[in-house]
């Protein structure tokens, strides 16, 4: 585990990026589905890891937290719809490596940037180093018990996406085990 908060989200997006990265200069579809699978699974989870742990921290400790949390909500919903379109198609799909880029391009990298440089700096900076460890904690734990596909149709606010998100992990993981995945027979 990463030690700071804002580690630990960077390398969620460096692993996302890296996954992005194998699908698209991949020419083997088995290749790219299961890169597919991974991508969807880090994404999904990461996700729902910050609506639980840092949009609350957001909310608690910064001024503006509650409307930079509430921005980010509305921009995971838009990823989320878009991760659902991405994660149903197959990579022999002639709109597959477009609907990816679409959304790692407009939509995820911009507000993964944003992210790095102005929420988590902005936490950052009024976080203690052992508060900010302690999120970086929860946000690994938290990710244990994500749901590993997109629901953008579930509720994204406490207490309400905890609830939801605990319910649909179970499914999602037991789906999980018939996907192919770029080192066979697991996630990661």
């Amino acid at each position: 585990m990463t030690g700071r908060i804002s580690e630990a989200i960077q390398q969620d997006h460096n692993e996302i990026e890296a996954c992005f990265e194998k699908i698209v200069h991949s020419s083997s579809r088995d290749e790219q589905t299961r890169f597919q699978t991974l991508f969807t699974w880090e994404l999904a989870r990461h996700l729902v890891g910050e609506e639980i742990v840092v949009f609350p921290a957001l909310e608690k400790h910064l001024p503006d937290g509650r409307s930079m949390a509430d921005t980010n909500r509305k921009h995971h919903h838009h990823i989320k719809e878009q991760l659902k379109q991405f994660q149903s198609m197959s990579a022999s799909n002639v709109d597959f490596l477009r609907t990816l880029d679409s959304l790692m391009t407009t939509t995820l990298l911009p507000h993964m940037r944003e992210e790095e440089a102005n929420d988590l700096s902005k936490l950052e900076d009024v976080l203690s180093h052992h508060d900010s460890l302690k999120l970086a904690k929860a946000f690994s734990r938290t990710k244990i018990f994500a749901p590993s596909r997109s629901h953008p149709h579930v509720p994204d606010k406490p207490p309400f996406e905890t609830v939801v998100g605990l319910l649909a992990a179970p499914i999602d993981q037991l789906a999980d085990l018939f996907r192919k995945w770029p080192h066979e027979g697991q996630p990661g």
